[in-house]
């Protein structure tokens, strides 16, 4: 069924105000109460140069009077924010959750591409009117200056600005060239990382049975950091300057 459409039931199809809108890169759609959207190849909103999107991954739809997001892929999952980082959600295949904000961000990563998308409700549940790290020491009490580096890089491409909705991450090798690192300073920091977080009682960052950090957990990282505004577009300018002084590089 298309946005525009009623429901099969012959209900009359809502203006957009009444539903939900989705932005996707320079594209966006409203998505009308009584409607359901379905995201994955060949679908309303179709990724079909993908072939590692399921080609039903997402649904949204509303259910008495409240709107809806399902996964329903066999193997993908999402990660799920609200826009300002408060609360975030990891939406595992089968599972739904209630997009109770006015704004919630989506991020999935299929293949070597992730995926990012919003979705604004005309009539949210809650608001929320304090971000998290606003208040105590924040992001400062939670990493160190190297692992925000580390962090910042590792979702840089997610950071820059961008138009199509979809980027590439960069890979272990590029990212420890660009720091000044060797490969195994890199995937040591990274295990750190990952770790902290893991304790923290972030799903799927968890270690292997060998003890690496896969490319999917690499993946999950970022999207929670950058869902959760752990790391965003300020951070870029620390980046850039950890980058250029070699000596500060070389130190770490």
């Amino acid at each position: 069924m298309t946005v525009s459409e009623a429901s099969a039931g012959g209900t009359p199809a809502t203006t957009a105000s009444d539903g939900l809108v989705l932005d996707f890169g320079d594209r966006t759609e409203h998505i009308a109460s009584g409607t359901t959207f379905v995201i994955g190849r060949g679908t309303d909103l179709s990724i079909d140069d993908n072939q590692y999107v399921h080609r039903r991954f997402l649904e949204i739809g509303e259910r008495e009077g409240i709107w809806w997001l399902t996964n329903v892929g066999s193997g993908l999952t999402a990660s799920v924010a609200s826009a300002d980082g408060l609360a975030q959600s990891w939406l595992a295949p089968g599972a739904s959750m209630p997009l109770v904000f006015r704004a919630t961000t989506v991020m999935f990563t299929a293949g070597e591409t992730t995926y990012e998308f919003s979705l604004t409700a005309q009539s949210p549940f809650y608001q929320v009117s304090t971000a998290w790290n606003d208040a105590g020491d924040g992001v400062a009490g939670l990493l160190s200056p190297v692992q925000r580096i580390l962090l910042t890089s590792l979702a840089e491409p997610l950071l820059r600005q961008r138009a199509d909705g979809a980027v590439q991450l960069p890979s272990p090798e590029d990212v420890a060239r660009r720091l000044g690192w060797t490969t195994e300073k890199f995937h040591r920091r990274l295990g750190t990382l990952c770790d902290k977080f893991s304790r923290l009682g972030i799903h799927g960052l968890e270690r292997g049975a060998d003890g690496g950090i896969r490319a999917s957990q690499r993946s999950r990282l970022v999207e929670h950091a950058v869902g959760a505004r752990i790391v965003t577009a300020d951070d870029l300018a620390l980046l850039d300057a950890f980058v250029v002084q070699e000596p500060l590089a070389a130190a770490v």
